[in-house]
C-alpha cells in the first residue's frame, strides 16, 4: 500500500487469508474482549491457519507475557505458542537496549510483561525512583489495579532527567463491561505531573511495526485491527494493508471521518472477512456503488439509496463500504465533515 491517499475502500477477488501470507492480529477489540472470545473468531483463525496463513498476534497491551497471551489464546481454542505473540513490551524493551548499556537499570511503571521484556533485552527492572544507578522509566498497561503510588514514582524519577519511554499510549483498551482507560491515560497523569514526554514505542509507531517483522518474517502482511488511530495508522506508516473489524472501538461514523492515514485497505464486521474477498467499490453517476447500495455526498449530508424497492435486503457492509467511498473522497486529505446519522440509521449502523 503506498501512502497516497485512499479514497474507497479496496476490493479482492481472493479472499484475504489466500492473498497475504501472514495475518497480524491485534487482540483487544478483535480476537477478545474483556478475556473473552469475539464472535466468530476462532473459527475463522482455525480456518485461515488451515490454508497456511500464519497469524501472529500483535498488541499494544503490555501487561502480559507473550507466554501467558499465548495460554490465553490456546486456551480459547486458538492453539498459539509464545513465538506467535509480538507485544508493545518487547518493541519498547528494544528501544531502550538501544539507547542504554547492558545491564543498565530501568524503573517499571505496569505489569509482569514490561519485566519480561526487560531482561530478555539485558536490562534490570527496578521498583523504585530511590533505587541508585536508575537509567531510565519506562510505562506500560497495569491493569485496573495498578496504584497511584506508582505514577508518582514515574514522576520523581522523570523530574531528576531520567529519559521516559512508554510502551504505547492508547487512551482506551475494550472490557467485557465496556471501554476504560489504557495505557495513554496514564501517561497523561505522569506528563501532567512533570511536563515531559515519552518516547513511544508501541502502534501506530516504527517501533512497534520493526518489531513485528523482525518477529515473524512476513512478506506479505495484512494488519487486522478495529482501531483507526493505532492498528490502521500503523499499517499505514509500515506501508501494508489493512483490514477494520468493527467488534471493537471504532463505530461506522468515526470510520467515515478517517483522515487519510486511518483510512483501512478493507473494512467487515468480524474476523469472518478474512476468510472472503472484498467487494468493488465502483464509482456511480456522482456517487459510489457497492453491493445494493450505492453512497452520494450531498450539500450537508451523506445519502444513500439502495436497489429495487430499498427494502433493506443489500448488505449493511456494502452499505458502510460506498459510504466510505462518498465521504473520504470528498473530504480528499481531510475529514469529512457531512453529516451521516440518517445513513447510517438505515444501515443499523
Amino acid at each position: 500500500m503506498s501512502r497516497q491517499s485512499r479514497t474507497r475502500p479496496s476490493g479482492s477477488e481472493r479472499s484475504l487469508h489466500r492473498a497475504y501470507d501472514t495475518a497480524l492480529l491485534d487482540l483487544d477489540g478483535v480476537v477478545y474482549a474483556g478475556g473473552l472470545a469475539i464472535a466468530h473468531a476462532v473459527e475463522s483463525l482455525g480456518a485461515a491457519r488451515a490454508v497456511g496463513m500464519h497469524l501472529a498476534y500483535v498488541t499494544n497491551n503490555a501487561l502480559r507475557t507473550p507466554d501467558a497471551v499465548a495460554e490465553h489464546l490456546t486456551e480459547l481454542g486458538i492453539p498459539t505458542v509464545a513465538d506467535e505473540v509480538i507485544t508493545s513490551a518487547q518493541a519498547v524493551a528494544r528501544l531502550i537496549s538501544e539507547r542504554l548499556p547492558a545491564g543498565a537499570k530501568v524503573l517499571v511503571i505496569g505489569g509482569e510483561g514490561l519485566r519480561v521484556a526487560l531482561r530478555e533485552r539485558g536490562l534490570v527492572p527496578a521498583d523504585s525512583a530511590d533505587e541508585a544507578d536508575l537509567a531510565a522509566v519506562v510505562q506500560g498497561y497495569g491493569g485496573p489495579e495498578l496504584p497511584w503510588s506508582r505514577f508518582a514514582e514515574a514522576s520523581y524519577a522523570i523530574a531528576r532527567g531520567l529519559p521516559w519511554f512508554a510502551s504505547n499510549t492508547d487512551l482506551t483498551i475494550p472490557s467485557a463491561r465496556g471501554i476504560a482507560p489504557g495505557n495513554g491515560a496514564a501517561v497523561e497523569v505522569v506528563r501532567i505531573a512533570t511536563g515531559a514526554e515519552p518516547e513511544v514505542a508501541g502502534k501506530p509507531l516504527p517501533p512497534m511495526h520493526r518489531e513485528t517483522i523482525l518477529r515473524t518474517g512476513a512478506q506479505r502482511p495484512l494488519v487486522v485491527g478495529d482501531r483507526l488511530d493505532t492498528d490502521i495508522e500503523g499499517a499505514f506508516n509500515g506501508e501494508v494493508d489493512s483490514l477494520l473489524v468493527l467488534t471493537g472501538v471504532t463505530d461506522g461514523a468515526q470510520l467515515l471521518r478517517a483522515e487519510p492515514r486511518h483510512r483501512p485497505t478493507y473494512v467487515d464486521r468480524d474476523l469472518r472477512g478474512m476468510l472472503t474477498g472484498q467487494p468493488e467499490v465502483v464509482a456511480a453517476g456522482e456517487g459510489f456503488r457497492c453491493g445494493a447500495w450505492t453512497a452520494v455526498a450531498g450539500d450537508g449530508a451523506l445519502e444513500l439509496r439502495e436497489d429495487g424497492d430499498g427494502a433493506g435486503e443489500g448488505d449493511p457492509l456494502d452499505g458502510l463500504r460506498a459510504l466510505c467511498a462518498a465521504a473520504w473522497s470528498r473530504a480528499g486529505d481531510g475529514t469529512c465533515e457531512l453529516d451521516a446519522d440518517k445513513a447510517l440509521a438505515r444501515l443499523g449502523l
